[in-house]
């Protein structure tokens, strides 16, 4: 994660020239890792990719299949995107972006049970892959990161926002690893913290690095 001095990860600082400069860091490191893929909620996938856009569920007919859908098993780079109710309006099955961190990522949505029916026969018709897990109000993390790697070979999952997920997986003892580029900036109160309300967990210091312009590097393991 990227976050402020005060550990929020929200907020108009993200738009400083200090944060900037930090964004280059995060995306370095985001690189570094050589991940399987990244996980991110529905707010950050559509301040980030979707920008907003959302089909007419009224072409499409309920799907009437209770189970999975995996698009193909030609892909080697994933975005997750943790989507419970069923939101994000993608307009193709990968990531298209700039950095190489981020492009050509294969989409997989995390929903619920309560997902509308219709939503899921849009995914399918543009080879967006997706997993249920959980009646909607709690998803089943755990249970949908098994079927990750089961169907699509994911190892190593960068979760990369925003505080209410940070906080759904904190909270059931999924995380391994917490990396953080630390901006030279102080946040607002309004502005969200890495951890929507969490628990205790405790970690070891594994490295810090320092890059321009004030910027810091923490790495910490379980």
């Amino acid at each position: 994660m990227l976050q402020s001095i005060d550990g929020k990860i929200t907020g108009s600082f993200l738009h400083k020239t200090s944060a900037i400069s930090a964004t280059n860091a995060y995306y370095e490191l985001h690189r570094a890792y050589n991940a399987d893929g990244f996980a991110c909620g529905r707010i950050t996938m559509n301040e980030s990719f979707t920008k907003g856009y959302y089909p007419n569920l009224s072409k499409y007919e309920e799907t009437k299949s209770t189970e999975d859908f995996i698009a193909g098993t030609g892909f080697t780079y994933f975005a997750v995107a943790i989507d419970r109710y069923g939101k994000l309006g993608w307009q193709d099955c990968c990531i298209h972006d700039e950095d190489p961190g981020y492009d050509n990522a294969h989409i997989i949505e995390i929903v619920s049970e309560q997902v509308d029916r219709r939503f899921l026969t849009y995914l399918r018709s543009i080879g967006v892959s997706y997993i249920l897990a959980g009646d909607g109000e709690h998803l089943e993390i755990e249970r949908a990161l098994e079927k990750l790697k089961r169907y699509f070979g994911i190892n190593k999952l960068l979760l990369e926002g925003g505080s209410i997920v940070n906080g759904w997986f904190e909270r059931e003892d999924l995380i391994d690893e917490i990396s953080i580029v630390i901006a030279p900036t102080i946040a607002t109160s309004d502005d969200a913290s890495i951890f929507y309300n969490s628990k205790s967990l405790d970690l070891s210091h594994v490295e810090t690095r320092t890059f321009e312009n004030g910027i810091v590097a923490l790495r910490y393991k379980r």
